[in-house]
């Protein structure tokens, strides 16, 4: 995702939907905002994993500034996203923000 992502100017928010054995079905960038945000729509995702028929996800997005640490807005929308997921089954197993020089999972810090 560092590689996907390293070149982007402004902030771009995807996901990998995942088949029940956790295969990749498809990555998609979704949503596409400025150096400092990007608007994500959870009724989006939503539509998507069930367009693809995906047992589970992994959210990614960056930052251009070069810093992964996740904003107060990255951890509303998360909790937003994984409540979501829940009311369709659909297992939400990460969220990644990366940068050029790091990354921080969400799963690996507790916060999922």
């Amino acid at each position: 995702l560092r590689i996907k992502l390293a070149e982007e100017r402004n902030e771009v928010f995807g996901c990998i939907f995942l088949d029940n054995q956790n295969r990749v079905i498809a990555v998609e960038n979704l949503f596409f905002g400025t150096i400092d945000g990007a608007p994500v729509y959870p009724r989006v995702i939503v539509q998507k994993v069930l367009q693809h028929n995906a047992a589970a996800i992994i959210a990614y997005h960056n930052h251009p500034s070069g810093v992964a640490e996740p904003s107060q807005a990255d951890r509303r929308i998360t909790e937003r996203l994984k409540e979501a997921l829940d009311l369709i089954d659909v297992r939400f197993l990460d969220h990644f923000v990366v940068c050029i020089g790091e990354y921080v999972s969400f799963a690996e810090r507790g916060l999922l």
